[in-house]
């Protein structure tokens, strides 16, 4: 039998923030507390699927451990291991631009803090572990669809060099799940999963914004001086200059995450107040999705679909407000607006800084002069006129030559031929205009397709990819989904023998479910 890990269990979240007196899982109004108790509820027949090797030597956990009955058994939330102080926070937000009150874990329990060999500080929560106090009328479990496309998507994001919340390991339940997958009224069982999901802290934009509120501004200046002490010790200072600081990191942090979403083309999907993280991770892949064809428009979220609220080019502009919520939401901490209207003025420097940065290094620049602005946006409006692959396209253009430019070699990343001939032209030309200014940029040709290589991927998580993994981890067969797990450990590296995960959406996946729109049901 494998030796049971000893974990270093630090729980400063619920030791050192009020809790909520009451106990048991029955719904209610939690306030004047951060977290309620609360214990997973154990499964039937708790089985591990797959695990991230990376995650895993992180903590520190034996790998014959994590192959294990008895680390099925901790991970779908069975059985706690010494230390283990499970909760549910307590946090409000803002969906689709409306306040929705008290929100909550309604079906995320924290099982610790762990403090890995190194020192570093990892929340493991499990996802779909049963109901909790903020659940409402919900089961708090979870299905394995949305259960493996959370665990794979944390890790291809990481391996991206995205900012996100982690994924330890993924385990089947045994036991059925019910859900609407579309809110159709087709209710269908599914087999259910658990996600046992890591992060320095999940804590959410949403945690500050209940308590203002409610007006209970001693809990606020609580859990504010509480983050700032355990999750960004380096800030220094006292009052509101250290406030400042703080708040002013958050908005740098969340505008450097989201312009990584727009240099890879994730889509969150449903960038609610509560799904914010204030490290600026990208935390709780829902209903996301992939940019096949270049399109600004475009969200993966059904509920979305009207509005397209949370769609792909909105990402930044959605951002700042809601850190402008945030903002709101700390106010009664300041004597007055000006720090946060600073912090807020950071996002928009951080932000066009790491655009520009990105537009430099996914043409192969060595800067982005402003008039590179315009000939990136120029190429944006032929991607989206052609029906151009996102990713395909940059990855072939580090390979064009410079001194011959053409639409040679670009073959696969057209998705209608129709489409192609209407830009063909102008995109020739762009390729024209694109070949001078590089050759006139001190950047050797190896150094650019190094840049352009290590900004580009070969390789991103695409729907229709999760959906194959899906299909065939609902008939048992997980092989998909762990070479999917390596594949995109190394998303920039040529992989000989792999190039069919490269190739754009096929025809059959353009609207099939689980490949196009995906709603929040779990």
């Amino acid at each position: 039998m494998p030796t049971t890990p000893s974990l270093r269990f630090d729980n400063a979240f619920v030791t050192r923030l009020p809790g909520d007196p009451e106990t048991g899982r029955h719904v209610r109004a939690v306030e004047g507390a951060l977290w309620s108790p609360v214990a997973p509820e154990p499964v039937a027949a708790p089985r591990m699927l797959a695990w991230s090797a990376d995650m895993a030597g992180r903590l520190g956990l034996d790998p014959a451990w994590m192959s294990s009955a008895a680390a099925a058994e901790v991970l779908a939330g069975n059985r706690l291991l010494e230390g283990m102080a499970p909760f549910a926070s307590n946090y409000g937000g803002h969906q689709f631009g409306h306040w929705a009150g008290q929100l909550g874990d309604g079906r995320a329990i924290g099982l610790g803090e762990v403090l890995d060999p190194g020192g570093h500080r990892w929340e493991l929560q499990l996802k779909g572990a049963g109901s909790t106090p903020y659940s409402r009328s919900a089961d708090g479990r979870a299905v394995l669809r949305s259960s493996l496309r959370e665990f794979l998507c944390s890790e291809a994001m990481h391996h991206l060099g995205v900012p996100t919340t982690r994924a330890l390991s993924l385990v089947g339940t045994g036991e059925p799940v019910v859900r609407d997958m579309f809110y159709d009224g087709h209710p269908a069982p599914e087999p259910g999963a658990v996600v046992c999901r890591v992060a320095p802290s999940f804590i959410r934009f949403g945690h500050f914004e209940l308590p203002a509120s409610r007006g209970d501004v001693d809990l606020l200046r609580t859990l504010v001086d509480f983050c700032i002490a355990r999750d960004f010790p380096h800030l220094h200072g006292t009052g509101e200059a250290l406030l400042g600081d703080w708040f002013g990191e958050v908005c740098e942090r969340t505008a450097v995450m989201v312009a990584h979403w727009m240099r890879v083309g994730f889509v969150h999907g449903v960038m609610n107040t509560d799904n914010m993280s204030i490290l600026g991770l990208t935390i709780d892949y829902g209903p996301y999705g992939w940019i096949d064809d270049f399109d600004p428009d475009w969200t993966p979220n059904t509920t979305d679909r009207q509005h397209r609220r949370y769609r792909f080019g909105q990402q930044p502009q959605v951002a700042y407000w809601n850190l402008s919520r945030l903002a709101g939401a700390l106010s009664p901490l300041f004597g007055g607006h000006e720090a946060l209207q600073a912090g807020l003025r950071r996002f928009v420097e951080a932000y066009g800084a790491a655009d520009r940065g990105n537009t430099a290094a996914k043409l192969g620049l060595s800067a982005c002069r402003d008039e590179d602005v315009d000939l990136m946006q120029a190429l944006r409006d032929l991607l989206k006129a052609g029906e151009v692959d996102m990713t395909l396209f940059f990855r072939q253009l580090a390979d064009i030559d410079p001194d011959a430019p053409s639409l040679d070699g670009f073959d696969d990343a057209f998705y209608d031929a129709s489409r192609r001939a209407s830009v063909e032209g102008a995109l020739g030309e762009w390729l024209r205009t694109y070949a001078a200014r590089v050759a006139g940029d001190p950047l050797p040709a190896e150094h650019r397709k190094a840049l352009m290589d290590a900004a580009n991927p070969q390789y991103v998580l695409r729907n229709y990819l999760a959906q194959e993994a899906i299909d065939l981890a609902h008939g048992g067969d997980m092989s998909r989904t762990e070479a999917l797990l390596a594949l995109l450990s190394h998303p920039y590296d040529a992989q000989p023998g792999r190039e069919g995960f490269a190739r754009r959406r096929p025809d059959w996946a353009r609207d099939r479910a689980g490949c196009s729109m995906l709603s929040c049901s779990s």
